[in-house]
């Protein structure tokens, strides 16, 4: 029988306007160590110069194409791309972040390992900037085997850049939900695929930072109130099928709006940053005051702060590793 380590796994990058981004998202792909990829960039309509960068690209390299179609959003590009192939093994990679050389070797293997009953694997990933310098590593998430209660209660495969799917788990779950765009709540579609595989599959995860997740004001996640919207439409669908979750999915959608008012700041939405404040504060004000030393710690470190503030912060740490390196750096 062929080794899965051996199989096709077919990479599918939804793209939009990401002109900026998606030449070294694509030349991360394609230093995979695991050679054998189908690589399906489905442009979502841009309106920059995202196509023919990727276009290029395809020259380059033959297990690269290209698919165009109008502008339908994440959900609907996944899902043209997953269309297009009939590959075994899936992962998908947003058009601005970064995945490590290994990735999807290690997943493979992960996979093949747990068998036919483990359907997704995923891996930790560094926070990265808009020139891809780490500012974050604080995900360590270690779940494992039958995750669906884990997973209402905290989203610790965090994006979609970070899983690789068998095919047969993504059939039985569905495709990505396109319905979200439609109701203004694009954002937790990753979240909803991962809680349909656990509801059957079993998880992996490789306890390595194999993705550089980036964070700017400019990609999706950056639109907090829509993001807010996408979380609780899914979560009460979860809240009704599994009301023995409940307390779980409160506390996930509490752990959101907090992730949320971080990312409003960051971002430089300052009004919607304040406003998710104030609720996280009328839900836990003593968590909040607690969490109040970090949220400025990470707000510091991704909104380029001076290097004659960050130096002194540093040696005060006693940290000895570059701040902020590049997320290339990190993976060597």
């Amino acid at each position: 029988m062929k080794s899965e380590r051996s199989a096709t796994v077919a990479v599918v990058v939804p793209m939009y306007n990401a002109e900026r981004t998606i030449g070294a998202t694509l030349a991360s792909i394609c230093r995979q160590t695991h050679q054998a990829l189908e690589i399906i960039v489905v442009d979502d309509g841009s309106s920059d110069n995202s196509a023919s960068i990727a276009a290029a690209y395809a020259k380059q390299d033959r297990r690269i194409r290209t698919l165009q179609q109008q502008n339908s959003g994440v959900a609907a590009a996944r899902n043209h791309g997953v269309a297009a192939t009939d590959a075994a093994f899936l992962a998908f990679v947003d058009a601005d972040d970064l995945w490590a050389p290994s990735k999807i070797s290690l997943q493979l293997q992960a996979l093949e390992a747990g068998g036919s009953s483990a359907g997704l694997a995923y891996c930790w990933f560094a926070l990265i900037d808009g020139d891809s310098r780490v500012f974050s590593k604080d995900n360590r998430p270690i779940a494992e085997g039958r995750v669906l209660q884990q997973l209402c209660r905290n989203n610790f495969v965090g994006n979609g850049s970070s899983m690789l799917l068998r095919r047969s788990a993504f059939e039985k779950a569905g495709r990505f939900e396109p319905s979200l765009r439609g109701r203004s709540a694009q954002g937790c579609e990753d979240l909803l695929m991962c809680l349909r595989i656990a509801e059957s599959y079993e998880f992996r995860v490789i306890p390595e930072y194999l993705v550089g997740y980036r964070v700017t004001n400019t990609n999706m996640s950056s639109d907090v109130m829509q993001m807010l919207r996408s979380c609780e439409i899914v979560l009460a669908e979860y809240r009704e099928k599994y009301p023995q979750y409940g307390a779980d999915l409160d506390g996930h959608l509490l752990d959101m709006i907090h992730w949320l008012a971080v990312r409003g700041f960051v971002g430089g939405r300052t009004l919607e940053g304040c406003h998710l404040l104030r609720r996280f504060f009328a839900m836990e004000p003593r968590r909040t005051i607690s969490c109040l030393p970090h949220m400025l710690e990470v707000y510091c470190r991704a909104r380029l702060v001076p290097n004659w503030i960050k130096a002194p912060v540093k040696r005060l740490r006693n940290r000895n590793d570059k701040f902020r390196p590049l997320y290339a750096e990190t993976i060597l």
